[in-house]
């Protein structure tokens, strides 16, 4: 027998032939339509979230976080969510572990209340940085952590900018894999710095730089570090590539100290590079690394605002570029069932105020 759906979209019933189900386009009810499109904030993002949520145009889900003294933290959401579409706005930055765990109990808490589908929307994942086991008798992090996001009931993960793009395969679940440098990318355009070189600050990022390139119009220089533990500090090389007489655009996926866009820095003035400007997907920014920004080499930063809460102010050389309307263009399409990768073409995208 066939079953309708209330908005029209008909099931094919059990006794159609498969010469039927080609007469006409295929139906969308192949996908069982998604519950109402509803965004809850998590403690780590406020301001990202209230952002996207204005870009959707809808306002978000009541929800509340507490932590105890003790250390515990609880969650509640505070409203209906019973069959929606629900994207839960929380990265893993500092507090890192106070995060994760929050993301994990929004998500359990959202599957007990018998939410459809729930998204883990993910600006920041700082444990994508733990992708392997290089060293003897350690963990790998990030297989961790995908693996209790699916334990606690996660159907799908957005996030953007992950330090090792494989931790995609870490997953048995969606990933859509988002990438900051279209916003940044179009940001620094608008400026029209002239005899603009892209810089990698090592090798491992050669790749993404040459994709800042492409987006730019600009040529591609790479360079050369050393890292002398996990201490985070850096030793600038090399530059392969000639600089002098350019400014100069460092680019990477995340800075914590500021170190390897710092010594590089010195290393491109001292190459002759003239203006040297950075721009980071995440800025994660521990203590003193506003300061020693600040007092860098450095014109200007510019960051995205995947991360909000820091040790320290932002310095005055740093500028922040909202990826809100971007997350919330790729939230509608996973929404939709539509193509998120359709909003990373090869060529600069106009992201949609």
């Amino acid at each position: 027998m066939s079953v309708s759906l209330e908005n029209g979209q008909g099931l094919m019933s059990q006794d159609n032939s498969l010469e039927s189900s080609l007469d006409g386009p295929r139906p969308l009810a192949f996908q069982s339509p998604m519950g109402d499109l509803t965004i809850i904030a998590g403690s780590g993002n406020p301001k990202l979230a209230q952002s996207i949520a204005d870009a959707l145009h809808v306002r978000l889900c009541p929800a509340e976080a507490q932590y105890f003294s003790e250390g515990n933290v609880f969650v509640r959401v505070l409203a209906n969510v019973r069959g929606k579409d629900v994207f839960v706005i929380q990265g893993i930055h500092y507090p890192v572990n106070d995060n994760f765990m929050e993301l994990l109990f929004w998500i359990d808490a959202l599957k007990r209340a018998s939410a459809q589908q729930v998204t883990a929307v993910i600006p920041f994942f700082s444990y994508s940085k733990g992708d392997k086991k290089d060293e003897p008798r350690v963990s790998i992090r990030a297989r961790v952590c995908a693996d209790a996001l699916e334990v606690a009931g996660c159907d799908r993960v957005l996030t953007m900018d992950l330090h090792s793009p494989q931790i995609q395969g870490f997953f048995r679940i969606p990933v859509d894999h988002m990438y900051g440098r279209h916003v940044l990318c179009e940001h620094i355009r608008a400026l029209n710095i002239p005899d603009l070189v892209v810089c990698s600050p090592d090798i491992g990022f050669a790749k993404d730089a040459a994709s800042f390139a492409s987006l730019l119009g600009k040529p591609v220089v790479i360079g050369n570090k050393a890292r002398t533990g996990h201490d985070e500090t850096v030793v600038a090389l090399e530059v392969i590539g000639d600089v002098r007489g350019k400014n100069v655009l460092l680019v990477d996926d995340f800075t914590i100290t500021g170190g390897t866009l710092i010594a590089m820095a010195d290393i491109l003035k001292q190459r002759g590079a003239l203006d040297i400007y950075a721009a980071v997907s995440h800025g994660v920014l521990s203590r003193g690394a506003a300061q020693r920004i600040e007092q860098s080499r450095i014109k200007k930063m510019f960051m995205t605002d995947t991360i909000e809460a820091r040790p320290e102010t932002l310095p005055s050389n740093l500028e922040v570029v909202s990826v809100a309307p971007l997350f919330a263009q790729a939230i509608q399409s996973v929404h939709d069932r539509t193509s998120v990768s359709t909003l990373f073409p090869e060529k600069m995208p106009t992201i949609k105020k």
